[in-house]
């Protein structure tokens, strides 16, 4: 009789984890019929204020909200340049175009993948008016610098730590210090909320006009008392929402520590294998402030018989997800139309052609790492020239 081993699970390359408690309190907000904004809501934010220091804190629906609305406390609008990193989720730079200001890339630095903070300095100009650095997979920029900068030009900042909640710089929390700090709680952050958002605020005033923007502008007055003072939206971040938020903040020790694990395992797994002997580019290795959001590597497209999308189709067929993170924002239909084109910024460019993100989430183990880079060695050495 022939035995059979039955096939791996699928493993995707993020998956988040949320527990039984989380799940019963979803349940109870359901029950409670205060579903929208409302009380979960003000537990999440005095968390989320606590967590970044006693600074102000007000959720929104999306990390993308975050930053608009943050370009608008900053007073940025028609005439005004905003610097920032094509490497990165499109909204980064689309919100600049949302509020009538101007998005002005730098290239990146190709040993941290993040904004090279020389580029960016070089890149301010009169019309400059804020900047939005990105903390590509949870590693900050160089903060002692960056803000060096932003003082000796008076440019206020929008951090863009979509990726980076629970990441450090120097021992203190992003969040904690800075101009605003946007985070995002989608699904396949290291917080999740399911959707939604943090704007970090340095006053009060500051978070009464985050408010205003979040709901159409609206200030209430007693019972009846209404009026609205600036153009707002609809950003509100609901209550069901909220309690998944709160279900996960006192997990996240846990989870930054098993993320750190799990990474430490990746670059054992490489390690003198045939992936890095070909080139495969590994992520700089911070274990000091990085979160470790995503694990990304780059691929020398240029030594193997295989391009990109092939790559990644030969990890599914081994049961194992991947993601690209991301193309180079200048070279999307949108922006080449407003004049951007390949050769400007070169270094992105060849990090949006070869990036692919591998599996990176708590619920993995060492060993489904070591699957994982088994399978990118086999690949490499399948199709390596």
């Amino acid at each position: 009789m022939t035995s059979t081993v039955p096939p791996l699970p699928f493993l995707p390359f993020v998956k988040p984890e949320i527990d039984e408690e989380t799940i019963q309190g979803v349940a109870d907000v359901l029950r409670s019929g205060w579903i929208t904004t409302g009380p979960q809501n003000q537990k999440f934010e005095a968390a989320l204020s606590e967590f970044c220091g006693g600074r102000p804190v007000r959720t929104f629906n999306s990390g993308t909200a975050t930053l608009e609305i943050g370009l608008r406390i900053a007073g940025v609008g028609p005439g005004d340049e905003v610097i920032t990193t094509p490497a990165s989720w499109v909204s980064t730079s689309n919100v600049i175009y949302e509020v009538g200001a101007t998005p002005v890339f730098a290239d990146i630095d190709p040993v941290t993948r993040n904004v090279d903070l020389d580029k960016l300095e070089q890149a301010i100009t009169p019309r400059t008016k804020a900047l939005i650095p990105v903390y590509l997979s949870g590693l900050p920029v160089d903060m002692d610098r960056l803000y060096a900068i932003a003082r000796a030009h008076k440019l206020r900042v929008v951090e863009d730590a979509a990726q980076a909640f629970g990441s450090t710089w120097n021992g203190k929390r992003i969040g904690a210090l800075g101009d605003m700090v946007s985070f995002s709680f989608h699904a396949n952050k290291n917080l999740t909320s399911i959707e939604g958002g943090a704007l970090v605020l340095n006053n009060e005033d500051e978070a009464i006009l985050a408010q205003k923007y979040r709901l159409q502008g609206i200030t209430r007055t007693g019972f009846d008392g209404m009026d609205c003072d600036v153009l707002g939206g609809k950003y509100n971040l609901t209550d069901v929402a909220a309690r998944v938020g709160l279900g996960q903040l006192p997990h996240l020790e846990r989870f930054l520590a098993q993320r750190r694990k799990l990474v430490r395992a990746y670059y054992a797994g490489f390690e003198g294998g045939a992936a890095v002997k070909l080139g495969v580019g590994l992520p700089f290795p911070d274990f000091e402030n990085s979160n470790w959001h995503m694990f990304q590597i780059t691929l020398p497209l240029e030594k193997l018989s295989i391009d990109r999308a092939g790559f990644m189709g030969q990890l599914k067929e081994r049961g194992i997800g991947s993601g690209v993170h991301y193309p180079a924002i200048h070279l999307f239909s949108l922006y080449r139309a407003r004049g951007f084109t390949e050769g400007m910024f070169p270094h992105t460019e060849r990090f949006g052609a070869t990036n692919v993100t591998l599996p990176l989430f708590t619920l993995m183990n060492e060993g489904d790492v070591e699957r994982v880079c088994r399978a990118v060695n086999e690949i490499c050495e399948q199709y390596g020239k």
